[in-house]
């Protein structure tokens, strides 16, 4: 039986951004030297997001940029040519620690071609990873170092983020298969 469930609203997301914001300031003493950088599309915004609570708190604003990693990724197959996205601005990269946005941590594969095409803009003093949801199921040795809500699923289902900015309203929610795998 296939189900739709609700795991986080629009309050519940608030609150786990909220709280990413408090431990990146904690585990940074701040956020001088701080760089975010959000993997298109749902990843930029939980940056933006988490870059004006930061000022909310701390009033000081955090450099925010976008990466997209499609020619990046090793899983797509086709014709993707390493390097043919723009790599993020060298300047927001270079020297800084570079906090990595994304909305669902899955296999890692999306956070591997990430940090490659950063590498590529420049080399950060470190890259650290915020991801609002984080699955399991993962294939490469990657942890986030923030994460929203830890959600184990089977691999038959699927977990959807909607964020206002692109869907109109702030959801989490789960489709698939409970209990099998």
């Amino acid at each position: 039986m296939v189900t739709k469930t609700t795991l986080l609203d629009e309050t519940a997301i608030r609150r786990a951004l909220t709280r990413i914001a408090h431990e990146i300031l904690e585990k940074n003493k701040g956020v001088a030297d701080c760089t975010f950088i959000g993997i298109r599309t749902r990843g930029i915004y939980l940056a933006r997001r988490i870059s004006d609570k930061i000022a909310e708190i701390e009033g000081e604003s955090v450099p925010v940029g976008d990466i997209d990693i499609t020619s990046y990724r090793d899983d797509l197959g086709g014709d993707s040519v390493r390097g043919r996205s723009r790599s993020v601005d060298s300047s927001l990269v270079a020297g800084r620690k570079v906090i990595l946005f994304d909305d669902v941590l899955y296999t890692g594969r999306t956070v591997r071609a990430a940090m490659d095409a950063l590498i590529d803009g420049g080399r950060p003093q470190m890259i650290q990873l915020a991801v609002l949801i984080d699955r399991g199921h993962r294939e490469l040795p990657i942890r986030a170092d923030y994460v929203g809500k830890n959600i184990p699923t089977s691999k038959l289902e699927s977990i959807e983020v909607s964020l206002t900015e692109v869907d109109g309203k702030d959801e989490v929610t789960i489709t698939g298969k409970r209990g099998e795998s």
